[in-house]
């Protein structure tokens, strides 16, 4: 893996010094600085204007899973609990479920997730810490299915589908569900997908044409408020996909996020979000992309592990306003009991058309 990066000092437990500049541009760990720009307010966000609804986003809960298990609780039961008044029509979670991909830390996240069972449907995706031995994705093996097996989730109304080449693994899935004036695909792809994980992405989103389709994977926008590319900017961007040991491991199958917009994304007019975790710095990013049909696709960054216990159970909510088009974001955390109102934390974007098959 090219370069020392903040994530080997934050997650794979290496004693390697952070980079001076990332240190200046974000604060070390210990800092002080986590929320030196944030704009927090006390309590919940409004209640939703009637007719809308809201999907809650899980950014990584790798340190929850480790260490503050009751905080990954707590996000979950005001989830659940909340479900009614904010017309919660779904949760997504983005990825590194776990840190070090023990048994410890995979039940933790069952009980948590448990708690909205029969309540919420959940979608999982995993992230680079959800592989191999340790956490350290050095291959494709992962406790997620021992802990998570399709079987849990094939019968609900909600489940889709798997890989079809997979059928016994949730790492890549599909889900449909209706909200509001939208149907709705949303398309859970593991961390760095292979290429045939791509053929199969793509055959699932055109078979459902008139649906609108909500993009996961761990790994796609970046801080800068670009996309991945390894190709064009290679080691400049910390923690791509292809620097890990899984690329090396598979010939380099694996994909980043400018690869996913051109051999999936950018292929069809249905696309209207992508979603991911992973990145550290100020862990929030977002652009527009329009397609050739000139309907813009919008890409969202969220992680919060690097607030102080590991994330302070920050969620991010997007709700979905019953105009059809307009998606506020807020970003709440049950635990603190506060929101935060800053530009990056709380903004609103509006979705293109919906597409007709």
């Amino acid at each position: 893996m090219p370069g020392i990066s903040r994530r080997d000092v934050l997650k794979a437990g290496a004693a390697l010094s952070l980079s001076s500049t990332m240190i200046a541009a974000f604060g070390s760990p210990a800092s002080g600085h986590e929320y030196r720009d944030a704009k927090l307010e006390k309590g919940e966000p409004p209640q939703p204007e009637p007719g809308s609804f809201t999907i809650a986003v899980l950014p990584d809960t790798q340190h929850y899973s480790e260490e503050f298990p009751s905080t990954f609780l707590a996000q979950t039961n005001w989830i659940a609990e909340n479900q009614k008044a904010r017309n919660i029509a779904s949760v997504i979670h983005l990825g590194d479920i776990t840190n070090h991909s023990t048994p410890y830390e995979w039940k933790n996240a069952v009980k948590a997730l448990s708690v909205l069972d029969g309540k919420v449907p959940y979608f999982l995706t995993t992230g680079n810490h959800d592989y191999s031995e340790g956490g350290q994705c050095k291959d494709r093996t992962t406790l997620l299915n021992r802990y998570f097996p399709v079987a849990r989730y094939r019968d609900l109304p909600t489940f889709g589908g798997v890989y079809d080449r997979e059928p016994g693994h949730l790492e890549n899935s599909f889900h449909l569900f209706d909200a509001g004036y939208r149907s709705f695909l949303v398309l859970a792809l593991e961390f760095g997908p292979r290429r045939d994980v791509i053929r199969w992405a793509n055959e699932v989103v055109a078979r459902h044409q008139d649906r609108s389709v909500i993009l996961v994977t761990h790994a796609y926008a970046y801080f800068d408020n670009s996309r991945y590319d390894w190709q064009r900017r290679g080691a400049k961007q910390s923690w791509n996909p292809h620097s890990y040991g899984i690329a090396e491991a598979t010939n380099d199958d694996v994909a980043d996020g400018e690869e996913l917009w051109t051999q999936l994304v950018s292929k069809h007019e249905n696309f209207v979000l992508t979603l991911n975790g992973h990145v550290l710095g100020d862990g929030l990013g977002r652009l527009a992309t329009p397609t050739s049909g000139g309907r813009n696709v919008h890409q969202m960054l969220a992680n919060f592990q690097m607030k102080p216990r590991g994330g302070d159970g920050w969620l991010r909510l997007l709700e979905f306003r019953p105009d059809g088009k307009t998606v506020q974001v807020y970003d709440y955390s049950p635990t603190r009991k506060q929101r935060n109102e800053s530009p990056k934390n709380q903004f609103a974007f509006q979705l293109p058309e919906m597409t007709t098959a």
